[in-house]
């Protein structure tokens, strides 16, 4: 059982089907679509997903 709390943004509205969602990790930040929720993540170090998030803004 996976005991990860992912969140997706605010923005996403109540059509939240189509959404990136991110949870805390152990060392690292779970970045996940979705859509598919069991079909894997990438896992980022808290600095590349900083870059990542000043990139998408």
């Amino acid at each position: 059982m996976e005991l990860i709390k992912w969140r997706k943004a605010r923005r996403s509205g109540s059509q939240g089907d189509a959404c990136v969602e991110v949870a805390a990790l152990p060392g690292g930040v779970g970045v996940r679509d979705s859509k598919d929720p069991g079909g894997g993540r990438l896992t980022l170090t808290p600095a590349a997903f900083r870059r990542l998030v000043e990139q998408w803004k």
